[in-house]
């Protein structure tokens, strides 16, 4: 490779030669020229971190056939001229440029392949973004792997309004996270728990800012609780800070902690572990006196809290319920932005009222109601709500869609709410105006996430992911998407994917049900394969057509994989998910067959190599299908429960049984019925992976474990993999890819008939 560089009025550029190749990868895969047919055309703009960081583009020239390309990095001077003074790379000189890039990257020609299981090491995930109030940047949390210490990090990064600049904000090994900008512009703030200064200990999760016109973060706060979100108030003089009481169970100074002493309805919740009688409440705090007054006391918790635009009130949400612990009866309410002040309820449905948004005027409130008002609310939807901040009847604006909503923001002119609407595998941005007026802004096979209003103008930044692509952030302007972040481009650069089709599929009894085919790459037309059948969670959930990297993985493997939208999931409406209330294992387990069997029709699947795999109720639905049906010759299971008594204060579901199921000494028959996996385990001869997470206190781990003994004692083929640590979502990054590869060998040895 030569090296070269020429300094020209206004700009520097660097030159490297190399090899004309099919594909050319800088900094970790970011492909730059992928085009040998058309040699004259080969540019393509970089978005390599690296390069944007210093103001500068990569590009890839390619004369002829005979040449070889070169690889420029130019950088132009206005583009550092126009970054916020504290993001602007000091002395990035040519000399320092070119000793970074050729200590950290290299060029070399890349030929895509199939995805693999460590290439979850190289998997990132957006999220959180928030536009400043100028409308020019957007600032997001970009989570990564740290490899060395097996965790995924979290940095706050920001890209222009236009796209084409890039810059990392924070770079910390405890991580930071949700960004906001301070509403006069000066500030970008953050929560993290790094160190500050000579500290020796960490205090905890401590809001931090980052003054735009120089200087480096500074920790705002030093607070003995622990933080769970805050909001600026709008003439950007003080904070709303929500704050859980502090831990005081472990202050001795051995560290050993006192005992748990419950008197609570519902005691353990997973990642909390069990209950204290702890609570969260509001409280400001002043950026200049550094003052901290108490808003809300009591036995109850307060959360979602906003500042009316005028910042004289606040809107947040409380269940002020006699025992909380005991239904899903969240109300708004709405007090004087100051210490004293008395909160004023203004909702009063029995089910959950949440998420408040004030108008851009300050006259009212949008929420989502639940349109269940049962003491466990799960078997609905959301539905955007409207009403007054003095109070009244709300207006249900979306209720006639019959489909669930969520992320309510206001339109900048103040006359239409846009939300995420799940729709039959789609998600999709819908606005409804004041009136209940429904507009659609998006169509197609893809899956919106975050959303967020543009302050300055008219448009509108989201997240948005497809079946070839993970998630991304786009501006929305005048309802089209433009794509405005590219950290995807050196994982996508370098794998094969499956393609993803959807399908519908009839039950035996009539029932029309939606799902996802992953074929896997160069799959061989008309060749029967191996199936997956991969089952969500939930139950109240949908599989859609964002990027789904567990089925990705599966179908490069060689599987056809397939998601099935059971009874019991979201986006068909409020009948369809209330289908297996109170009878699970049934129509569910009727779905899933009834995908495996169209399939098998339509000549993609081999019936003589049928698998099934999920995870949570996907593990509980395996349980129950292979229980039923002989024909799956391997099945994985995992954080999945069979003999469900035994559920019974041992997770957080107390509610839901007592709700759904009645207690087991007034309904034991119904108990023992929905547990038939367990007392008909002598039917079951699917060899059988289970799978769970040690600390999971929302399916605990004996789910597994009686499962896993009962086949082990029946002499069926069997495994029992436990994650030491875990909650109910496993995030250690080499575990993850244990969970791959441990799946892939299981279904290939009983599918495919490979050596374990």
């Amino acid at each position: 490779m030569n090296l070269s560089s020429k300094r020209l009025p206004g700009k520097e550029i660097i030159s490297f030669q190399v090899k004309p190749e099919a594909s050319v990868f800088i900094a970790g895969g970011v492909s730059v020229c992928k085009d040998t047919k058309a040699l004259n055309t080969c540019t393509r703009t970089c978005t390599n971190t690296f390069a944007q960081v210093a103001g500068g583009c990569f590009k890839c020239e390619m004369p002829n056939a005979n040449a070889s390309p070169t690889l420029n990095f130019e950088r132009q001077m206005s583009n550092i001229q126009g970054l916020p003074p504290i993001f602007n790379p000091r002395l990035l000189i040519m000399k320092n440029i070119a000793l970074l890039f050729l200590a950290s990257t290299a060029l070399s020609a890349v030929a895509q392949r199939t995805l693999q299981p460590s290439d979850v090491y190289r998997f990132k995930d957006i999220s959180s973004p928030q536009i400043s109030p100028d409308g020019k940047w957007v600032a997001y949390v970009l989570s990564s792997v740290d490899t060395a210490k097996d965790r995924r990090t979290t940095d706050v990064w920001m890209v222009s309004w236009d796209g084409k600049e890039t810059v990392q904000l924070t770079n910390s090994p405890n991580g930071e996270s949700n960004p906001k900008w301070s509403p006069d512009g000066r500030y970008l703030s953050f929560v993290s728990s790094r160190k500050s200064g000579e500290e020796k200990e960490e205090e905890g999760s401590q809001l931090w800012i980052m003054d735009r016109r120089g200087g480096e973060a500074r920790k705002l706060t030093n607070i003995k609780a622990d933080m769970e979100d805050y909001d600026w108030s709008p003439d950007a003089k003080k904070i709303l800070l929500t704050l859980r009481e502090k831990d005081l169970s472990d202050t001795a100074k051995s560290k050993v902690r006192t005992p748990y002493v419950i008197d609570r309805y519902q005691f353990k919740r997973d990642y909390q572990g069990y209950l204290d009688n702890r609570n969260s409440h509001l409280y400001l705090f002043d950026l200049d006196s550094k003052k901290l007054d108490t808003l809300t006391r009591g036995n109850y918790s307060e959360n979602d809290a906003a500042f009316s635009p005028d910042g004289s009130q606040i809107a947040f949400v409380s269940n002020r319920t006699q025992d909380p612990d005991k239904n899903d009866n969240t109300d708004i309410y709405v007090m004087d932005a100051k210490a004293g002040a008395q909160p004023r309820k203004l909702t009063n449905w029995e089910g959950a009222d949440g998420s408040p948004v004030w108008s851009p005027d300050g006259k009212w409130i949008a929420y989502l109601q639940s349109s269940s008002n049962q003491a466990f609310t799960m078997y609905g939807q959301p539905i955007l709500a409207l009403l007054s901040k003095e109070g009244g009847q709300p207006k249900l604006l979306s209720q006639a869609a019959d489909r669930p909503v969520r992320q309510p923001r206001w339109a900048k002119d103040g006359k239409s709410i846009w939300v995420l609407m799940d729709d039959d595998r789609q998600v999709n941005l819908v606005s409804f105006a004041t009136d209940g007026v429904r507009k659609n802004i998006s169509a197609g096979d893809r899956a919106f996430g975050s959303l967020e209003t543009n302050p300055s103008t008219n448009s509108w930044v989201a997240s948005l992911s497809e079946p070839q692509l993970p998630t991304e952030l786009y501006a929305i302007e005048n309802g089209a998407p433009r794509r405005l972040t590219h950290v995807q481009d050196s994982f996508l650069a370098q794998v094969k994917l499956a393609t993803v089709q959807g399908f519908q599929s009839k039950s035996k009894d009539g029932a029309l049900i939606s799902g996802l085919l992953y074929l896997p790459p160069n799959a061989p037309k008309g060749q029967k394969l191996p199936l997956v059948l991969y089952i969500h969670g939930g139950p109240v959930g949908q599989d859609n057509y964002g990027f789904d990297m567990t089925r990705q993985m599966y179908a490069a493997a060689g599987f056809a994989v397939a998601g099935v939208n059971y009874r019991g999931s979201n986006g068909r409406g409020i009948e369809f998910t209330k289908a297996i209330y109170g009878d699970w294992g049934n129509k569910e387990v009727q779905d899933v067959v009834g995908a495996a069997n169209y399939l098998i029709e339509k000549g993609i699947a081999d019936e003589n190599r049928l698998g099934i795999a999920g995870w949570s109720y996907g593990g509980i639905t395996t349980n129950y299908t292979v229980a039923s049906d002989p024909r799956f010759k391997a099945a994985i299971s995992g954080a999945g429960s069979s003999l469900q008594l035994t559920m019974y204060g041992t997770d957080q579901y107390i509610s839901q049984y007592e709700t759904e199921l009645g207690a087991p000494w007034k309904n034991p028959q119904k108990w023992i019925d929905l547990s038939y996996p367990f007392f008909h385990a002598d039917r079951i001869k699917t060899p059988t992976l289970f799978m769970a997470s040690q600390n999971d206190f929302n399916v605990p781990v004996a789910g597994a474990e009686q499962m896993y003994q009962a086949l082990r004692s029946l002499g069926v083929p069997t495994e029992l993999v436990i994650y030491p640590g875990q909650n109910h979502g496993i995030v250690v990054p080499s575990y993850i890819k244990d969970r791959h590869e441990r799946h892939i060998r299981w279904f290939n040895k009983y599918l495919n008939g490979a050596a374990m």
